[in-house]
């Protein structure tokens, strides 16, 4: 990551020198191995080679879609999204899927470290800010686009929970774009603690499986995509399906699913919305 935002710092100057400059803990001894760390991140679409000048004997590298995403400066920076995946905390639990399949554990994630996620984060202060951060950077990536395409549920509406609304980050993008819409960011206690709302904002801990404040309409997010069958499914959802085995206990749903849930919980009517990617909006009325 240090060296895609050097990259942006010498764009149209790029060379590998740069890139190992970015790196001032590198040994010395190991700086003849940094082209191989190259050659796979330009086969990974993260760079690409480009000729910078007649002048200049070696190809340089420039950024791309991709490696963008991850600048400090990019507002829809996907960084500490990425630092969450990667943390050996959210990696460990991979090496113990083979356990969980023999015992009663949530997941594979128990297994490995006794607690489920949620229990985790509200006793390890570190993961639960680099979850936090890492979900109001996934949010940030999909507001404007959810505000945009689904500006009609939101008007006409006197309040509105956001459930599982993390640091608010979507919670305040609605309010803003809304300014009469009362908006409450409703999350576990230790992670809405010392959050200060104002205006038509405000926070409130809780647990969602005992009681939700009342308001007009409930926001839940899930990041998943309907599909009507079940071997239809992209790679990104297979993958994202897996993801959830392990760390929760929540899953990639085909339509059919989905419908039964929703005709158990008494509700009159449904309808789903692509928004981005592998995201979708899924209204529900009562």
């Amino acid at each position: 990551m240090d060296m895609v935002n050097t990259s942006e710092e010498h764009v149209n100057e790029l060379l590998q020198a740069h890139l190992v400059a970015a790196l001032p803990t590198l040994n010395p001894t190991k700086a003849c191995n940094i082209y191989r760390l190259i050659r796979i991140l330009v086969r990974s679409g993260f760079f690409a080679r480009q000729k910078l000048g007649d002048d200049v004997q070696e190809d340089g590298y420039v950024l791309t879609n991709a490696s963008r995403l991850l600048l400090n400066d990019n507002p829809l920076c996907v960084t500490p999204h990425l630092k969450l995946a990667l943390d050996p905390i959210m990696t460990v639990p991979w090496h113990f899927l083979g356990a969980w399949f023999s015992n009663n554990d949530h997941n594979s994630f128990e297994t490995a470290h006794g607690k489920i996620l949620w229990d985790y984060c509200r006793h390890d202060p570190q993961l639960n800010n680099l979850f936090n951060e890492g979900m109001s950077s996934d949010s940030r990536f999909a507001n404007s686009v959810l505000i945009d395409k689904c500006k009609g549920v939101f008007e006409g509406l006197n309040s509105l929970v956001d459930v599982g609304g993390g640091t608010g980050t979507l919670g305040k993008a609605i309010a803003d774009e809304f300014p009469r819409l009362n908006c409450t960011v409703f999350d576990l206690p230790h992670v809405v603690a010392g959050r200060q709302g104002s205006g038509n904002l405000r926070y409130v801990g809780g647990d969602m499986f005992e009681q939700v404040p009342a308001a007009d309409a409930i926001l839940w997010k899930n990041n998943g995509e309907v599909n009507d069958e079940a071997w239809n499914l992209t790679e990104t959802q297979v993958l994202f399906d897996m993801l959830m085995m392990a760390l929760s206990t929540g899953k990639e749903r085909q339509e059919e699913e989905w419908t039964k849930l929703f005709v158990a919980a008494g509700l009159s009517d449904y309808k789903f919305i692509p928004i981005l990617g592998i995201r979708s909006s899924i209204e529900l009325y009562p």
